[in-house]
């Protein structure tokens, strides 16, 4: 009996000292108002979660966001978010209370995750809800969070102000595979 528990406790400490890690997380955002929707996509962010801590880090790059429209994505890399200038977007957090996920019993856990969110070379604190999910052993996060376009300091042009809505949301979701 004392052997299955030091073993179930061994096997408990491996699977929570694991990262996992996915280069191709997808990250989206949306502005609605009631002149325009705009959405863009992007599918290949890369993230790393540290199980044993709950440090969580992703990366994308902002000229990889996909819009309906070539214009729409023109003018939001060169006019507004100035991708050449600042080419991508970083997130560095934490999952606070990744212990309550079990990576052997499927489901939905819900999480909450606090960090530093820099877009547009703007760093802001970041804390939202979040949902991790097991199912057949493999582990996936899910996040949706709104910013104001105006704390990143991207400058929207009065002619087009009331296109693109001051607030955006960002959904994020991310399909982990183990760090080996």
């Amino acid at each position: 009996m004392f052997l299955a528990l030091l073993l179930t406790g061994i096997t408990s400490i491996t699977l929570s000292a694991q990262k996992y890690y996915t280069k191709s997380g997808q990250i989206s955002f949306h502005s609605d108002t009631p002149i325009e929707k705009i959405e863009a996509h992007n599918h290949k962010a890369v993230s790393v979660l540290d199980a044993a801590t709950g440090a969580m880090e992703f990366s994308v790059l902002i000229k990889g966001f996909q819009f309906e429209k070539a214009l729409m994505q023109e003018h939001f890399n060169e006019n507004y978010m100035e991708s050449n200038e600042f080419p991508k977007s970083i997130f560095k957090g934490k999952v606070t209370d990744l212990s309550g996920v079990d990576i052997d019993v499927d489901g939905e856990y819900p999480v909450n995750v606090i960090g530093e969110l820099t877009i547009h070379g703007v760093t802001q604190s970041v804390e939202t809800k979040g949902t991790m999910t097991v199912s057949g052993g493999a582990l996936s996060a899910s996040s949706s969070f709104e910013v104001a376009v105006a704390d990143y300091g991207i400058e929207i042009p009065a002619v087009v102000a009331d296109n693109i809505a001051k607030i955006v949301r960002i959904d994020v979701t991310l399909d982990y595979q183990v760090l080996n």
